[in-house]
């Protein structure tokens, strides 16, 4: 008898569990060789037919096996004279290994009596089912987590080399279930949105078993959310063709409908209908900031947006716009209701701080890059575009239950790409604007407080004694806060730190402010008295520090960094920022970060201007905070590329930077302090400051090659090379020039990376920089190469590998040889290719350079490939590929995954090379530009080809070409080739 367990899948049916045998740590395994143990020990199992014997026994969960049934499941209809005997050597060989009370002789035959759990089929069946109650209950997320722990059971394929008709039946069984599990987890993925990652998998299980219609119409489906409707389609009309060749019969209806579904582009298809439940994902953000404990009043606005929250369980994605003034207090109560909704979204809560009512709001993209990361989406998975970094956020999100919080937001254009889109989700916004163009919006329009629940604000902070006593005072205080919470708070921080004053004392010294601020508007008057009154009563050291800190432009600040900005040590300047804190002048955003509101931002920095003295010690703070960010990131790039001379070349610090013990923590530094980094850099563009902050951005390159902040870093690239020209500065604007050179060949904009770089050697020669002047050179010659302009690509880098050795710098000189390599392979010399790969490579590892490495085996790897040498090239590859993960490097990543997909099709893999072309199209989305997507895809095409997906293949080769032939690429004639009607036949 057989049984369901799971949608669509039989298994061999087991009994009950029976209680665990007390001391026995036996253990089998059938998914895979059949091999057994005792705690650690393997146990000797003996011959293919003996195993094949063990094997029968296991497989009918402690049932009694007649000898007559063991001798047909062993041989069949044709067993040899002494089988009988055979099979009572094979048991009692194995009761001496096993132990007798395992494997027992009763009624004329044998049985292996052993707990439940010490199987892997049963272990397995057992993981079915729950992954079945939990697709069933909605919980897509654990459905998933379970199939891929069953899935990770098999090694290799089941009962492997036994002999005998009952061992190929249950393997040919086994292998059935293994691939409807396989279907199953596939489904899950494209349900909750990794249709893209999916693609690569069914290209090759496709490939692998090219009959099996469910496996295409999962590929279909996957294609088509992927924007890829052409192969989608090709991969139908290939599906067709083929059944039709090979059995005679059309595609089942379910494709075929499917196929109609695609060319109507039906809406419906491009997402997953079903209805998402309560999730458990692997990562739970909980960013959201600290709920103040003496939260007052607002009980109807609590309540009314609690219940639009709680909505969102149902069938609608509750989005609410809370709208008001500065410190009006719509922070405040934003993060307090999302506190109380925390319940409802047990998948996690995101937070930001937008910074819309400042003078640079926060991109959406940069945004999405954090809240993809926050969600466990790695680095090398997330695009460089705002739309596929919205799609790809809004997929993650599918299926679970988050809470966003977009906090200060500056109008619905910036906040729209950051909107889940999925029921089961919610999001709160708050800005000074009315946001009536967010469509479906629940707007809440939040006034100051009224006098009683001001009064109430007033008191939690103060003391009900203080207040009771002085009721009429308190009141003439709220008032003349003007009702607003932020003021309120300030106001009474105060009061409460000073036990000697009283509350009248406290009501003069306010209306005092007043009378002396009377020119300022209405609106704006409450606010600036109290941030008058708190800050006119801080020690001077505190008062430094809060006017200090104001000129930093970025969202929040570390504490590391606030203690550089200060001239302090990071304990004292942790003692004066928490005593701000406490004054409620400054926000500990999370723990060692820091953060104001903006409105108080711009009061401290109006206290910097008026009372900082001497007034130099603005610059002097500032520059420190330039020195610390320069100093932390020159000591990253120095992790990262040991031996560069780059940081010989930079301008020097006068204040140190952080230190750090690995290459994993420094890059971690630098990609959660890119927004900082990078606005300082900005900031820091005046003539004084101008040399290091261009040098800043260059220690920075990082965030200019990952793809995570590739936009930033060129937007403020930019910036600086129109900030030298402006201050005539040579130097700088040619390293900024430089900067800009990298960040369009990366982004496969050729021509411009080409006019950049000449432009930087022609700077670099008036002023004698060798630092641009050898990446110059270099980098002329690498464009050229993808240029086709090899004898131009041989002369720059034969001029940079003189730059680098005059300069003594080992690691650029390596790099250039690496790079002139590939000229030499791509003019036919593979044997010189690989001589000077290999000297490169020799270089890097002398000086322990793992990055810079991985491009050296990536050269050598498709040197190898070239000469015929496909192991040794995948060898080379597989370790390049390793280390750009582990640095995040995914351009090279997604190169490396290309390459490797070609020394496939040399060997004659086309189906792996095939999976291996589509992962290197996804990692490249959204990076590393048009030119090189076209390479992948002709890489593609023909491991499609190979694998009889020939309409893909046109599919994947027409859209190459279309490419090649806009950017005017030589490469368009071979691809023009493959199309040709000569090259299909």
């Amino acid at each position: 008898m057989d049984r369901d367990n799971g949608p669509g899948v039989r298994v061999p049916e087991q009994r009950a569990p029976r209680e665990r045998a007390a001391g026995t740590e036996l253990r089998f395994t059938v998914l895979g060789p059949v091999r057994a143990w005792r705690g650690s020990e393997a146990l000797p199992s003996g011959s293919p037919q003996q195993r094949a014997l063990l094997a029968a026994l296991l497989l009918r969960d402690g049932r009694t096996a007649t000898a007559a049934e063991l001798i047909d499941a062993l041989w069949g209809e044709d067993p040899p004279s002494q089988a009988l005997a055979t099979v009572r050597t094979y048991a009692s060989r194995l009761r001496k290994t096993l132990g007798q009370d395992t494997l027992v002789s009763e009624a004329g035959g044998y049985a292996v009596r052993v707990p439940r759990e010490t199987l892997d089929l049963t272990l397995a069946q057992d993981l079915a089912a729950e992954a079945d109650k939990a697709r069933g209950s909605g919980d897509r997320h654990q459905a998933r987590t379970l199939i891929n722990k069953l899935l990770g059971l098999w090694d290799g394929e089941a009962l492997a080399s036994l002999p005998g008709p009952y061992a190929e039946n249950q393997r040919t069984s086994l292998e059935e279930w293994h691939l409807q599990l396989i279907e199953t987890r596939l489904d899950l993925d494209l349900e909750l949105g990794c249709h893209a990652e999916a693609v690569s998998e069914l290209t090759a299980l496709t490939a692998a078993h090219p009959l099996r219609e469910r496996l295409r119409e999962l590929l279909m489906v996957a294609l088509y959310r992927s924007g890829r409707q052409a192969e989608a389609l090709a991969v139908y009309a290939d599906t067709r063709r083929l059944l039709a060749e090979e059995l005679g019969v059309d595609p089942c209806p379910e494709l075929a409908q499917l196929q109609q579904r695609i060319l109507r582009a039906d809406e419906e298809l491009a997402c997953p209908t079903d209805e998402p439940a309560p999730a458990s994902a692997s990562v739970r953000p909980a960013q959201l900031p600290a709920t103040v404990p003496d939260f007052t009043g607002r009980a109807a606005f609590v309540r009314e947006l609690s219940d639009r929250l709680v909505s969102a369980e149902g069938s609608v994605m509750a989005v609410s716009a809370l709208a008001g003034i500065g410190g009006v207090g719509k922070t405040t109560l934003a993060v307090h209701v999302a506190h109380q909704a925390r319940p409802h979204f047990p998948d996690g809560q995101l937070y930001v701080d937008l910074q819309g009512a400042g003078a640079r709001a926060a991109e959406p993209e940069t945004v999405l890059g954090a809240f993809l990361r926050a969600l466990g989406t790695a680095d090398s998975a997330i695009p460089d575009s705002l739309d596929e970094r919205a799609a790809l956020y809004r997929s993650t999100l599918d299926g679970r239950r988050v809470l966003i919080l977009l906090d200060n937001a500056h109008d619905a254009a910036q906040i729209r790409p950051l909107l889940p889109g999925t029921t089961g989700c919610a999001a709160l916004v708050t800005s000074r604007v009315r946001m009536v163009d967010l469509a479906g919006a629940h707007l809440v329009d939040l006034d100051v407080m009224s006098p009683e629940e001001a009064l109430q604000l007033f008191t939690r902070i103060v003391g009900d004694e203080r207040v009771r006593a002085e009721r009429e005072a308190a009141l003439d205080v709220v008032a003349a806060c003007g009702f607003l919470p932020l003021a309120i708070r300030i106001a009474a921080s105060r009061l409460a730190a000073r036990r000697t004053w009283t509350v009248s004392v406290l009501a003069a010294k306010l209306a005092d402010e007043r009378r002396r601020l009377d020119e300022l508007q209405a609106g704006d008057l409450a606010v600036k008295a109290t941030f008058e009154l708190g800050y006119g009563q801080l020690e001077p050291a505190q008062a430094r520090a809060f006017r200090l800190l104001g000129l930093a432009d970025g969202p929040d600040i570390s504490l590391a960094a606030a203690a550089a900005l200060l001239n302090l040590d990071q304990h004292t300047a942790e003692d004066l920022l928490e005593a701000l804190v406490d004054t409620s002048l400054v926000e500990s955003a999370a723990p060692g970060r820091y953060r104001y509101h903006d409105l108080v931002r711009l009061y401290a920095r109006a206290c910097a201007e008026r009372d900082e003295q001497p007034p130099v010690e603005r610059e002097r703070a500032l520059s420190r905070l330039l020195d610390f960010y320069l100093a932390t990131a020159a000591g990253v790039y120095a992790l990262e590329r040991p031996g560069d001379r780059l940081v010989d070349h930079l301008e020097p610090t006068e204040h140190p930077g952080l230190l750090f013990e690995n290459r994993h923590s420094a890059l971690d530094w630098l990609y959660s302090e890119a927004t900082n980094l990078l606005a300082c850099v900005r900031q820091s563009v005046r003539p004084a400051t101008l040399a290091r902050a261009v040098d800043l951005l260059y220690a920075a390159l990082d965030l200019g090659e990952s793809g995570a902040n590739s936009k930033q870093y060129e937007a403020v690239a930019v910036t600086v090379r129109e900030a030298s020209r402006a201050c005539g500065d040579p130097r700088a604007e040619g390293r900024a020039v430089m900067s800009l050179a990298n960040v369009h060949q990366l982004a496969g904009r050729f021509d411009h990376a080409d006019r950049e770089a000449q432009e930087a050697l022609r700077l670099a020669g008036t002023v004698d920089d060798r630092l641009p002047a050898c990446w110059a050179s270099n980098a002329r010659g690498i464009i050229a190469l993808y240029q086709n302009r090899h004898a131009d690509g041989e002369t720059f880098l034969n001029q940079a590998i003189e730059a680098f050795r005059s300069d003594e710098n080992r690691p650029g000189e390596a790099s250039a040889l690496c790079n002139l390599s590939r000229i030499h392979l791509a003019t036919g010399r593979t044997n010189s290719a690989i001589t000077l790969a290999t000297a490169g490579i020799e270089i890097y590892d002398s000086l322990g350079h793992a990055l810079r490495g991985a491009n050296g085996r990536y050269a050598l790897g498709m040197a190898l490939t070239q000469s015929g040498k496909p192991a040794a090239a995948a060898e080379q590859l597989n370790e390049a590929l390793a280390i750009f993960r582990d640095s995040r490097q995914r351009l090279w990543e997604g190169m490396a995954l290309c390459r490797l997909a070609e020394v496939d099709l040399a060997s004659g893999r086309p189906a792996q090379a095939a999976q291996f072309a589509e992962l290197a199209l996804t990692v490249l989305r959204g990076i590393g530009g048009e030119w090189r997507r076209g390479n992948v895809l002709t890489v593609l095409g023909r491991a499609l080809s190979g694998i009889g997906q020939t309409g893909r293949a046109q599919v994947c080769w027409a859209e190459a070409l279309a490419i090649y032939e806009e950017l005017a690429s030589p490469e368009a004639e071979e691809v023009r080739s493959l199309l040709s009607p000569a090259a299909a036949a």
